[in-house]
């Protein structure tokens, strides 16, 4: 099964880290963000990827095609150009589509135009700039089993404020970014289409996946959302990226599953 990763959005909000690179490629722990999503359905057995490129995708395109030799020795003899890999790494077997989408396309355009390369009758999309710990096979036997033509996963928002636990005027306890318990769920991502969800959608750069699409396939009473209690973060803002680094760097990043 195809896993859909939209990767061509501008990142204007964190342009700290985005004037030169595309979102996805910002860094969590000396890696892409885009890695550690891919690691994630990797880990539970999903390996090829469509990468909805926009803004900036030639240097996600290089990062992938010097992967070897970024994360390996290797040996090249001069003259011939020949160059042997040693080592070896986790991610043998990926294969990833790397489709050119417009770098102003909106996100249900550039799902549209990748249906060429989904061969099967369901594939998985997100986005690329957020990580959860969603257990994608559960995620899918959940699609498969209530038969509509999508599932979305609804994750609880962390709080934009860090929550204070007092005794008094005590703090016994300090929550950076505590999950918002209102019951008032949002789109996670991790999404799980039939290729029939194609038929909702349009080439045109200003259709939005989560505007007309997803309202009418939800009018239709065709989307079904897969609850998620557990971990989930995006990264908007430069705080978001502080706050991931922060997590991977005390060993408390709570997405990495492999």
């Amino acid at each position: 099964m195809k896993v859909v990763i939209l990767c061509g959005g501008l990142g204007t909000r964190l342009k700290e880290e985005t004037e030169y690179k595309p979102k996805p490629m910002v860094e969590v722990g000396g890696r892409p963000i885009l890695w550690h999503i891919m690691k994630n359905y990797s880990h539970f057995g999903f390996k090829q990827f469509v990468l909805c490129l926009g803004y900036r995708g030639d240097v996600i395109k290089n990062y992938f095609i010097n992967y070897e030799i970024r994360n390996n020795d290797f040996t090249l003899t001069l003259g011939d150009g020949s160059m042997k890999v040693h080592n070896s790494h986790d991610e043998n077997g990926w294969e990833i589509t790397f489709a050119e989408t417009g770098p102003l396309s909106m996100t249900g355009s550039r799902v549209k135009q990748v249906e060429k390369y989904i061969d099967g009758d369901e594939f998985l999309l997100t986005y690329g700039d957020g990580v959860c710990n969603v257990d994608v096979s559960q995620l899918l036997a959940y699609h498969r089993k209530h038969g509509k033509i999508a599932t979305v996963t609804g994750v609880l928002p962390p709080s934009r404020f860090g929550e204070l636990m007092t005794e008094g005027e005590n703090v016994i306890s300090f929550n950076e970014k505590p999950q918002v318990h209102t019951g008032g769920l949002i789109n996670g991502g991790f999404f799980v289409f039939n290729r029939k969800f194609f038929d909702y959608l349009d080439t045109d750069t200003n259709c939005i996946l989560e505007r007309s699409p997803l309202e009418r396939l939800a009018a239709d009473k065709q989307l079904k959302m897969y609850q998620h209690d557990g971990f989930w973060q995006c990264m908007d803002t430069y705080r978001d990226y502080e706050y991931l680094n922060k997590l991977w760097q005390d060993h408390k990043a709570e997405w990495k599953c492999w």
